[in-house]
């Protein structure tokens, strides 16, 4: 994994957070990780971030999560700026069963995948390996 990729979790559960993270970084070698609790969250956080993001960013999302989901952040997410979303992937990581959530991930032009938690770590590293990282 190349240095110049960071990596946003937005996830709810500190379980999945600390089982998410720690595939990142033993798998695939992550080494810039950040993690909020949300959409809203995850919002702010590209808003403060985004005038130093020089690297490319992947977005590990979740599906349900307290004060905004992640289908209410692909909403929010469409109103940042292009030459921001450029250099951003977003890969939704979920539980649900529901294949409404499921066809709507599927169906999102900004969603590049939706996978089943835990994080399937060979695959996604093999996904993203021909991308920006």
């Amino acid at each position: 994994m190349k240095p110049d990729c960071v990596f946003l979790l937005i996830e709810d559960n500190l379980i999945d957070q600390l089982i998410t993270t720690k595939l990142l970084k033993k798998a695939l070698g992550v080494v810039k990780i950040s993690v909020v609790n949300n959409g809203k969250e995850g919002i702010e956080w590209l808003r403060n971030y985004k005038n130093g993001l020089n690297e490319s960013l992947i977005i590990l999302l979740d599906i349900k999560m307290p004060e905004m989901d992640g289908f209410e952040f692909l909403e929010r997410f469409d109103e940042i700026s292009e030459d921001v979303k450029q250099n951003i992937e977003i890969f939704m990581l979920s539980s649900t069963m529901d294949r409404n959530d499921i066809k709507r991930a599927k169906d999102n032009t900004y969603v590049k995948n939706l996978f089943s938690k835990p994080l399937p770590a060979k695959e996604f590293k093999d996904m993203i390996q021909v991308e920006h990282c």
